[in-house]
């Protein structure tokens, strides 16, 4: 098992967790782009530097390594495309400079790795540093790389995340494969809208874990990913995860469920929710739209629901009056082929 001890994120809204829906900040044209904070720490020439990508992804976790009390013995960060803007701007360089003079700048910030490069030069970090691009289950790779890394090194301590970026070249290509709407759609009325496609988001998540239970915030007791698109295999690997991990009398107290809006992958989520007649049905991506490692978000979600004890009542689905928030589900699928499933509770007092 993982214990978070700290976490950090950059999302579209100003607080990860408005208290009411009118707090919310609302989706412009079907995007949520984030709020970006003055990332403070940061060096002012090296920012200017950065793509979006490694802006969010170094703004998030820097703040939280200079805070760190022990050493940081790696990095290991999931993103489906890393910084894909920057990309394009270096191959269209390519093409109007006809491979002569090329700004490097674009060529570096680029590659799915420089997150994980840029704060491993700023925090003078020589440990492990890997990124894992594996499409919607990126971040939840990197968290099994960790977890794994943790029952080799249990003294260790690593900095975890999840980062992505809209870009105009992915958003493009998705909008042409009907993945996001077409019709606008406000973020506050997406989960009552009947036609194909969700919201276009992005955002960064950060979290340092080792396997220590003092003072942490939340523990990660299992991970389960998936490939497919029956929903009865689904429901079958649910009630098998379930089986494994929950001793006999413990239930699921909250599913933080990653609908999107989407009627394609709706029926999905309503397998889960057969399954788990006792707890209450949270949603969140009104809050931070969809993108391949928005898991990485509803971690951050989830670990702030069972720290505050609290859930606003615009991300209720189903309430079912739990008082105690315990265990926590988090599922969560993209583009209705590939699926995760993780278990996350409340450490022992």
């Amino acid at each position: 098992m993982i214990y978070v001890h700290k976490i950090a994120s950059v999302t579209p809204q100003k607080e990860l967790l408005p208290a009411s829906i009118d707090e919310v900040n609302e989706s412009v044209n079907n995007v949520l782009k984030v709020v970006e904070p003055k990332y403070e720490g940061v060096p002012l020439s090296i920012l200017r530097r950065m793509g979006k990508a490694v802006r969010m992804g170094v703004g998030a976790a820097l703040p939280l390594i200079n805070t760190l009390e022990f050493p940081l013995n790696g990095i290991v960060i999931g993103t489906a495309n890393g910084g894909m803007e920057d990309c394009i701007k270096f191959l269209n360089q390519v093409i109007e400079f006809e491979e002569g003079t090329l700004t490097p700048t674009n060529f570096v910030q680029s590659t799915p790795n420089a997150i994980a490069a840029q704060l491993s030069l700023l925090s003078a970090n020589n440990g492990y540093n890997i990124t894992h691009v594996n499409r919607g289950l990126a971040f939840e790779n990197a968290l099994l790389d960790v977890w794994m890394l943790l029952k080799e090194n249990k003294t260790h301590t690593y900095l975890l995340g999840g980062v992505e970026e809209i870009s105009s070249y992915n958003y493009n290509i998705d909008y042409l494969a009907d993945w996001f709407k077409k019709d606008e759609v406000s973020n506050k009325a997406m989960f009552a809208s009947e036609t194909e496609g969700t919201l276009s988001g992005e955002g960064s998540a950060m979290f340092i874990v080792n396997a220590f239970p003092e003072k942490a915030i939340a523990k990660i007791d299992a991970l389960h990913l998936m490939h497919t698109d029956d929903v009865t295999e689904i429901e079958r690997q649910l009630q098998h995860f379930f089986n494994q991990h929950l001793e006999d009398g413990q239930s699921i107290d909250v599913l933080v469920s990653g609908e999107n809006g989407d009627i394609r992958s709706r029926h999905f989520f309503e397998a889960s929710e057969r399954l788990l007649k006792d707890a209450t049905i949270v949603r969140f991506k009104h809050l931070t739209g969809d993108f391949a490692t928005a898991s990485a978000l509803a971690l951050t979600i989830t670990c702030q629901l069972i720290q505050s004890n609290v859930l606003p009542d615009h991300m209720v689905k189903i309430d079912r009056h739990k008082k105690n928030i315990n265990k926590v589900l988090i599922y969560n699928q993209h583009k209705g082929i590939q699926h995760s499933f993780i278990l996350v509770s409340k450490p022992a007092a």
